[in-house]
């Protein structure tokens, strides 16, 4: 028996802490433990060991701002608190002399990085993407751009009738650096039909992701959980990620995201159906360390401050998480739908939580040069 497994008291979380200390990957099997496990302290140590050997103690955050470009969006998906229609009261469109003022200002105040999404608006030109990461870049050219998500660059590519790869070639060309990973939400199709229906498929984001990593961008993912999704669908979305993975190498990090109902159209449907994976705080715990866990070819777990409060994030170190997110100036999409926490960290601010986690903060970009 490993010093790993010795620490265990079940024999199903001794075999899989003996094949993840030889570096053999977990299987579905192994998974579905770990998700329902009631040794929580022997399944920190499991995701505390892979993080470790990736990281160490060094927990990552950064300085970074949010820009919302808009909220026009045609999908007006059930799981969304932000989206609007053009002419529904609370509408907006930033010009791009609105986006350089923001941007300016953000940078006066000593950003790093500028995290881009909005909704799918029908009025807007290809060329205002192109013109905004250019506007972006002109301000800043150091300043490193994590730009739309996979349900974006899928939307581009049909309003410029072009090819995805001539999408992702014209934006890098104009200074995008990264993908944030929104829109995976679940990959399940009869789960996603009630929470996104008009939203791309799951095969169809990892497509896109798959594109993007193969023209040299690396991308987060995300995870939507505590809605109708069970722990069934939540491994198959892991797996699918650590196959993609394994074929491409350019996820960076997995972002679990707790969904928050309120104001949307779905309200708090949490554990509504049989079976769900309902957000607790001991399923918070048993969802990061697995994801840790069963994707060990991803560099990096993100827990994010806002989504999941302060304390929370805290204690997801010690189960797997290396990245607490950032100061995220004027975040809004998540607190249009509920969120309690504040709508921005300062960087002294994100240091005591990592530090009084018993971490060591690394303040870093998306690209954790």
């Amino acid at each position: 028996m490993t010093v790993l497994a010795d620490m265990m008291t079940s024999s199903s979380l001794q075999s899989i802490a003996e094949k993840v200390e030889a570096d053999i990957t977990v299987d579905r099997h192994d998974a579905a433990v770990l998700l329902s496990t009631p040794d929580i302290i022997g399944l920190g140590a499991i995701a505390r060991h892979i993080r470790c050997r990736w990281h160490g103690m060094t927990t990552f955050y950064g300085v970074n701002m949010n820009l919302n470009y808009t909220n026009i969006c045609e999908l007006r998906c059930p799981l969304c608190a932000y989206s609007r229609d053009a002419k529904e009261n609370g509408a907006f469109v930033l010009s791009l002399d609105d986006i350089t003022d923001r941007v300016e200002k953000a940078v006066a105040a000593g950003i790093d990085e500028i995290h881009i999404v909005g909704g799918l608006n029908p009025d807007l030109p290809f060329d205002y993407y192109e013109s905004m990461i250019r506007r972006i870049k002109a301000v800043n050219p150091d300043l490193f751009v994590v730009a739309f998500t996979a349900v974006e660059y899928d939307y581009f590519s049909k309003i410029a009738g072009i090819p995805l790869s001539g999408v992702f070639a014209r934006l890098m060309a104009a200074g995008v650096n990264a993908l944030p990973g929104g829109g995976a939400e679940i990959f399940a199709p009869a789960v996603r039909k009630k929470i996104a229906p008009k939203k791309i498929s799951g095969d169809q984001w990892l497509a896109v992701m798959r594109t993007a990593h193969e023209k040299g961008l690396k991308t987060n993912a995300t995870l939507l959980y505590n809605h109708y999704e069970s722990a069934a669908d939540i491994i198959d979305h892991l797996f699918a990620i650590r196959a993609l993975q394994d074929d491409t190498g350019g996820f960076k990090t997995l972002v679990p995201l707790r969904f928050h109902g309120a104001n949307t159209p779905l309200g708090d449907v949490a554990g509504s159906r049989p079976g769900a994976f309902r957000s607790t705080g001991y399923n918070d715990v048993r969802l990061y360390a697995t994801a840790r866990i069963v994707l060990a070819n991803v560099p990096h777990i993100k827990a994010l401050w806002m989504y999941l409060g302060e304390k929370t994030a805290q204690v997801m170190q010690h189960f797997g998480a290396d990245d607490i997110g950032a100061t995220y100036n004027n975040e809004k999409v998540v607190h249009a739908a509920g969120a309690t926490t504040a709508d921005y960290g300062s960087e002294p601010f994100l240091r005591r939580l990592i530090e009084n986690a018993g971490f060591d903060p690394k303040r870093t970009t998306a690209g954790y040069a």
